[in-house]
């Protein structure tokens, strides 16, 4: 799984679909990007897809139950990750660098 299926799973672990525009939205990424990044989860079942019933032709996605299983798995790796990054640049660091690529990301997405 790479780190940006795992980003989609978290995203979609919310408990509601999301249209293809509101996944792109959340993943700060163009469409065509997120269709191929979705491909192997679809096919491995950790994302469904469904027709939204509010507007015909747009799919809605959402986490499987084996996704959902699939996320927590891969969770422990990223706590982990996070974990050594916090030991390496040290707690005050560690936020200003998060904090920094959040700014970067909104910034992005608002353009």
């Amino acid at each position: 799984m790479t780190t940006t299926q795992f980003s989609i799973l978290g995203a979609l672990d919310g408990g509601s679909s999301l249209t293809m525009m509101e996944l792109a939205r959340a993943m700060v990424m163009d469409r065509t990007t997120l269709v191929r990044v979705l491909g192997p989860l679809l096919r491995n079942g950790f994302v469904a897809s469904e027709p939204d019933w509010r507007v015909n032709r747009r799919l809605q996605f959402a986490l499987t139950g084996s996704g959902r299983v699939k996320l927590n798995e891969a969770m422990v790796h990223w706590r982990a990750a996070q974990d050594e990054f916090e030991r390496k640049f040290g707690p005050e660091q560690a936020a200003f660098l998060r904090c920094e690529l959040f700014r970067v990301t909104r910034d992005v997405s608002n353009t």
